[in-house]
């Protein structure tokens, strides 16, 4: 797994020479990148594979990026495969070890196998329904499901796909976006709770270091809206569950410079004060991640500020990865002339809080 350790060494190895100063950030004594690399997008298919594998071996090599994210559901089990593969070559060939690397990936959602010859019911029928794994009257909406036996296996398989014995952060997917509307709150904090009890003890085992949240709308919406959560709340949950040295310490959400809420909504509960989304997980010691940084390639298109920097991809990803409790953007990036365009954010310091705060200050 990534250690303080490993991920230092492999920060002394790049900034300053591969990379520039200040690409790297500490959080809970883990040496990151401010740039993440993302797996969502693609085809089902082997020539993605190949593309997304070599850009997870250009991303790591250059020095520009130490932290993959994926999901079981990504590409239906193939972008974690492809992430593996590229993991393998790097180990195999010494250019990196394990421990400087950080890898998350995500369960939650009803994945078919892409490499299995059965169509998506029948897989989700022979694999896990049939042999008691996956309960039909636990799954909300015929695609997501927080059982404990259907979530321990899902990370089984995932390690499997990756070849690790280890991820370093498991996020359970889009778990309120589903479930709150469907179960009710109070259900569905119970169901968190059995989730965060089945964490923990997979911490235990060995089998991951981190847990977290990957989320699209529940902390960008109003205390009214029906999928709405206060990161207070969750902490507090994961203490009662796992202690003060529990396990949950990431939060992946949407971030851009048109989707801001995280950076301007004031919708957070944090002893009594209302804070925006990110003071509340500075507050509270929670890293970030964030998803769609070039809002899935929509954010090229528009008329972009991108204050002396060369493209707008980097101007999106300067404005994410400088954002006040953010660690890193994770980036999709497949062809190895996007890899190469959103590489070159490594060579660029991110802003200081002062100069971030009078460029966007005033949005």
């Amino acid at each position: 797994m990534a250690s303080p350790e490993g991920t230092s060494r492999f920060r002394k190895r790049h900034e300053g020479k591969t990379t520039t100063m200040g690409h790297y950030r500490e959080f809970d004594g883990i040496h990151l990148s401010t740039l993440g690399m993302g797996t969502y997008l693609g085809g089902v298919d082997n020539d993605t594979d190949e593309l997304v594998t070599r850009a997870v071996r250009d991303s790591i090599t250059t020095g520009s990026v130490n932290v993959i994210d994926t999901a079981i559901n990504y590409r239906n089990q193939k972008a974690e495969r492809s992430v593996g593969r590229g993991l393998d070559h790097l180990f195999s060939e010494n250019i990196v070890e394990r421990d400087e690397i950080f890898v998350s990936t995500k369960n939650g959602y009803l994945s078919p196998d892409a490499d299995v010859d059965l169509d998506p019911q029948t897989y989700i029928y022979e694999k896990l329904i049939k042999p008691g794994i996956l309960d039909p009257d636990q799954v909300v909406d015929s695609a997501h499901c927080m059982s404990r036996t259907f979530l321990k296996d899902q990370l089984d398989r995932s390690l499997s796909n990756l070849g690790l014995k280890k991820v370093d952060l498991i996020y359970l997917h889009n778990s309120a976006e589903s479930q709150l509307p469907v179960v009710g709150r109070e259900e569905f904090v119970s169901r968190l709770r059995t989730v965060f009890q089945l964490y923990e003890e997979e911490r235990s085992s060995g089998k991951i270091n981190y847990y977290g949240l990957a989320t699209w709308s529940c902390f960008r919406v109003e205390p009214s809206s029906p999928d709405y959560l206060n990161l207070e709340d969750i902490v507090k949950l994961a203490k009662e569950v796992g202690g003060p040295e529990n396990g949950f310490k990431f939060v992946q959400l949407p971030y851009n410079l048109a989707m801001v809420e995280a950076l301007e909504l004031r919708n957070q509960k944090v002893q009594e004060e209302t804070l925006t989304f990110l003071q509340a997980a500075i507050k509270l010691k929670i890293g970030i991640f964030t998803s769609v940084p070039l809002l899935q390639g929509r954010l090229l298109n528009e008329n972009i500020d991108i204050q002396g920097l060369r493209t707008r991809s980097l101007a999106c990803l300067q404005f994410v990865r400088s954002s006040p409790g953010v660690l890193a953007p994770m980036v999709g990036q497949k062809s190895p002339e996007h890899v190469k365009e959103n590489l070159a954010l490594a060579d660029i310091p991110p802003y200081e809080p002062e100069q971030f705060k009078s460029i966007f200050g005033k949005r």
